[in-house]
């Protein structure tokens, strides 16, 4: 061993502690970054010589490694579009440029376009619910910026509804010449109940729907705009049935006919409306409505945007509609940790963390997104001060055997022949 090999090895061994006091100051300098995953430094150990050689001094090497798997505390703030992750996964966003990166840090917040981006700038990305294109599990291709500006006063009109019944199985058969699709003077009908639905502009349309028993487990039903309704609410119409169908039931009293369980509604002024009758039932029982629903809303100004645990992004309107716009989907990777950390606390793929691959929160392994809340810094001070004594321990003392080395090297540079 030289006492040049021993200068060189405790050279290393003071730049290995001062990179370990650079990450302690890392860390500690983020302790109050929302997302951030502390990192620490690893020490790899370098032979100069081994076996029968003769022996030569070696070294140590440090590598940086990013906890990135540690889950920080949630910690609730009130506001709906601060997001935090609880269980795996990584929020995709983009900077102003367009470069994609992953994050943990949620504190989003809407930009003067309505853009959801957080304290680094970085746009958080979902896909569009009422796009055609679904999420792609291994590209960014069918993300977008979540806008939550494009969410005010909107209408939609109806096209799905579906009403669950029963038509009690004791009622009189009504005569054909008097079946609310045929008698123009006044009806004998068995029940009767009301759907609200909206048109192309979102007016309300109200459709009053009426049900006749013609036979054993046979009932017509009809429905009616209730815009031509006369003043006592009988009969005639105005006009005749937006639409009528013979719904049939067997023995047991479920339906068999129609047989893909849709009645075709046209709309005044709007949509077909396919209401769902699967679900109706003739049984020894007075007539009732259990469930009723269609889609569609009329014209109302934004209340809030509520986030749901799977990341469903839903406006809320002042009239109490319910509009799902965005799915806020996660990202992952194998080794989430071998992850290259960049400005912003924003994290990218390598090849040891492996390809990043994207879905739906609570599928997988992804964990679930917890809105009004932001996931807190993994650093503990009280282990990092810790850390940086450890440190500076060995600093010292790696110094101690640098200045012994320079000693004896003096020593021999004044030796006399």
């Amino acid at each position: 061993m030289s006492l040049y090999g021993a200068l060189r090895t405790s050279v290393s061994g003071m730049t290995a502690q001062t990179n370990r006091i650079g990450a302690v100051s890392e860390n500690i300098a983020n302790v109050s970054t929302t997302g951030y995953k502390r990192a620490r430094t690893e020490f790899e150990t370098l032979v100069g010589s081994s076996g029968d050689m003769p022996y030569y001094s070696g070294g140590v090497m440090t590598e940086f490694q990013s906890l990135n798997t540690e889950q920080g505390t949630v910690q609730t703030t009130g506001q709906a579009t601060d997001l935090a992750i609880r269980g795996r996964g990584f929020f995709v966003v983009e900077d102003s440029s367009g470069t994609p990166g992953l994050t943990r840090a949620g504190a989003f917040v809407p930009d003067a376009q309505g853009r959801l981006v957080n304290a680094a700038g970085q746009y958080l990305l979902g896909y569009d619910l009422a796009g055609t294109s679904g999420l792609a599990s291994n590209g960014l291709a069918s993300l977008t910026r979540i806008d939550v500006n494009q969410m005010p006063l909107t209408a939609a009109p109806s096209t799905t509804g579906f009403m669950t019944a029963n038509l009690p199985s004791d009622a009189a058969v009504v005569a054909a010449a008097n079946l609310p699709s045929t008698n123009a003077a006044g009806a004998t009908m068995t029940a009767k109940t009301s759907l609200v639905t909206y048109d192309n502009l979102g007016h309300k349309a109200v459709l009053d729907v009426f049900a006749a028993k013609t036979g054993t487990g046979q009932w017509e039903m009809s429905v009616y705009d209730s815009a031509g309704a006369p003043a006592a609410g009988g009969f005639p119409y105005a006009s005749g049935p937006l639409a009528s169908a013979t719904l049939a039931f067997d023995a047991n009293g479920k339906l068999t006919a129609p047989a893909n369980g849709l009645v075709a509604i046209p709309i005044p002024n709007g949509q077909t409306l396919n209401l769902g009758v699967s679900k109706a039932t003739q049984l020894a029982s007075p007539f009732a409505v259990a469930q009723a629903s269609v889609d569609g809303h009329a014209p109302s100004q934004l209340e809030r945007v509520d986030v749901g645990r799977d990341g469903t992004v839903t406006a809320v309107y002042k009239d109490g509609t319910l509009v799902p716009r965005y799915r806020i989907p996660l990202a992952d990777v194998v080794s989430p940790d071998n992850l290259s950390a960049q400005s912003g606390n924003v994290w990218w793929e390598t090849a040891n963390s492996g390809g990043v691959v994207i879905g739906d929160a609570l599928t997988g392994l992804r964990g679930d997104i917890v809105s009004g809340a932001l996931e807190s810094s993994t650093v503990d001070l009280a282990s990092e001060l810790t850390t940086m004594i450890e440190a500076q321990r060995g600093y010292t003392a790696n110094s101690k055997v640098f200045q012994a080395g320079s000693e004896l090297l003096d020593v021999l540079m004044t030796l006399k022949a």
